[in-house]
């Protein structure tokens, strides 16, 4: 998992920042990033298991992800009961998340209230991108660590405090291992695939891909000047996740934004029993 990642590093700060206000809240703090079974993930990077009596390896990570998913199901039921869109949108670095994020919000004023937990290990830059396409924001930014946890969700929720019947976008860091394996009480992870990645990516990381409910390919204004085969993308999906459904987009030109803004919508009126109407 994060074993040697660089996530259990004691000296890295996790921070919150609410863009709009300015307010900065230190979510850990440098020597204290541990986890509630006692074990600080420091030392899972030199024991990443140890030997029961008999024998059998005893995983310690386990105990990490399920207080991890127990955050998760508080989150869930809190979006639920609002009627609050949450996707969790995955990629690696590159993808086009941000510029995908901005032409949604964009698309999308007045119509409904989108509102983005932006997760980075340093700096506001993409922050700063999605307030000023007009949305409440907060940035996390992870330091050392290579996703975003329920935990982190949990405290970002808390200063957004979205509104019934909108959307939360979490941006999560850019990083297509650690965070398919931590839920953040998410209605569905939405994987993001740009054409210059090519068209393995399914394959090569099929943890991310089995967990996504929904994967973009994005930059397909680039795909004519690239060795990028979209039918064998969507087979290699397939092979992954027969039950994933795959999307097509460039965030840049606009070109396929239609079909995903209409997933969002009716993806909206089934957690918030609204058609969409305006919000904002």
């Amino acid at each position: 998992m994060c074993e040697s990642c660089g996530c259990g590093d004691p000296d890295s700060t996790v921070t919150l920042t609410d863009l709009g206000s300015g307010a900065r809240t230190v979510l850990r703090a440098p020597h204290a990033h541990s986890h509630p079974h006692g074990q600080d993930i420091g030392q899972l990077d030199h024991a990443p298991h140890r030997h029961g009596p008999g024998g059998e390896v005893i995983r310690l990570d386990e105990p990490v992800l399920a207080a991890n998913a127990r955050i998760a199901a508080r989150n869930r039921g809190w979006f639920e009961g609002r009627g609050v869109l949450a996707l969790n949108l995955v990629s690696s670095p590159g993808s086009g998340k941000t510029t995908l994020l901005e032409r949604t919000i964009a698309s999308l004023a007045g119509e409904i209230e989108i509102c983005v937990i932006e997760g980075d290990q340093m700096t506001d830059r993409d922050g700063e991108r999605i307030r000023a396409a007009g949305a409440r924001t907060v940035q996390i930014n992870t330091g050392a660590g290579c996703h975003l946890e329920a935990d982190m969700v949990a405290s970002a929720v808390e200063t957004l405090d979205p509104a019934s019947g909108s959307i939360l976008m979490i941006e999560n860091v850019g990083n297509l291992v650690c965070p398919a394996m931590f839920d953040l009480g998410e209605r569905m992870k939405v994987a993001v695939i740009s054409t210059p990645e090519g068209d393995d990516k399914p394959l090569k990381y099929p943890h991310m891909f089995r967990a996504a409910g929904l994967v973009l390919i994005n930059k397909t204004d680039l795909a004519p000047y690239l060795d990028f085969d979209e039918g064998a993308c969507r087979r290699n999906l397939a092979e992954v996740n027969p039950a994933a459904e795959m999307l097509s987009l460039s965030a840049r030109t606009g070109a396929g934004m239609d079909a995903w803004l209409d997933r969002l919508r009716a993806m909206l009126a089934s957690v918030s029993g609204t058609s969409g109407s305006a919000r904002a």
